[in-house]
């Protein structure tokens, strides 16, 4: 059903267990507009969303930042945690002394967590390692390096392995030193997109909404989808999605400006970032279009 649209819309699905409560009861097929999912790395849909290649996507807070001037953020949807977020993790070879100096393995997968461990790094700690940029396998990522990042689903299964080293939770640690919100990813939507498209774009988000909704209600069916892909226990899965807010009010986006503004002190961008969010379709509908 295509309803006058002249081609689907394009939405990118972060394929990490942080973002399954917002997709897990979603279906493009019940929706008035064809839309297309597209599922992968938080790092690939970034590059796609900022390219044109998809319309809306789950996307990296800083990759957000970065682009914000072409974006409209989704109302009340993110992945945050205030404090312990298990899933972004920072694994130490080397006591924490020689790290800040030494030598770390990034993965490569979300703009976000490489951002926030230099944030750790260099503001808190005071510090200035190098990174290297490596595939996500803890041992090898070691092989070379005082400390490796991983996040996601590797992090999780790394952490899970009797592997002896100090692991730090990023989440943690700016809670800590901060006292907010850490927002990792966000929901934003190509502004062109939106005024063309309205009624699908509105579509297309209350029915995030509704699927967020249902899986607060009853999270049994994603913690059984968990363990079946991933391994682990119930408790650890109950554990792990509790920690993690996937909405997104005035403490997350005061946690998401203040995380900006270092990125900033630090030249990680350049941009001032202003939070401007999808106004109401009716609104949208009566934009001029840019073409």
């Amino acid at each position: 059903m295509n309803n006058g649209i002249d081609r689907p819309i394009k939405l990118g699905r972060i394929s990490y267990t942080n973002a399954w409560p917002v997709f897990h009861h979603f279906d493009p097929d019940a929706l008035q507009y064809r839309t297309e999912v597209h599922s992968d790395m938080p790092a690939t849909l970034n590059r796609k969303l900022r390219a044109g290649e998809i319309d809306i996507a789950a996307v990296s807070s800083y990759a957000y930042g970065i682009s914000s001037e072409s974006y409209y953020l989704l109302p009340q949807l993110s992945v945050s945690s205030f404090g312990r977020v298990q899933s972004i993790l920072l694994f130490l070879k080397s006591p924490l002394e020689k790290v800040i100096h030494g030598k770390i393995a990034l993965t490569t997968t979300s703009a976000t967590s490489v951002n926030l461990l230099k944030i750790i790094m260099e503001k808190f700690y005071g510090g200035k390692p190098i990174y290297e940029d490596a595939e996500p396998s803890l041992e090898k990522m070691l092989e070379n390096a005082d400390a490796a990042l991983l996040i996601g689903d590797h992090a999780i299964r790394a952490s899970w392995s009797n592997h002896g080293y100090r692991v730090l939770d990023l989440g943690e640690v700016w809670n800590l030193w901060t006292g907010q919100w850490m927002t990792y990813a966000v929901w934003a939507v190509h502004k062109d997109t939106a005024r063309r498209y309205p009624e699908a774009i509105r579509g297309i988000y209350e029915g995030l909404l509704e699927s967020k909704s249902m899986s607060a209600r009853d999270m049994n069916p994603i913690i059984a989808k968990a363990m079946s892909q991933i391994g682990g226990t119930s408790e650890y899965w109950h554990n792990y999605f509790r920690n993690l807010c996937h909405d997104f009010g005035t403490e997350q986006k005061a946690g998401l400006q203040l995380y900006f503004r270092y990125a900033r002190e630090l030249g990680l961008m350049t941009n001032e970032i202003e939070l401007l969010e999808l106004p109401d379709s009716r609104v949208i509908d009566n934009l001029p279009n840019r073409r």
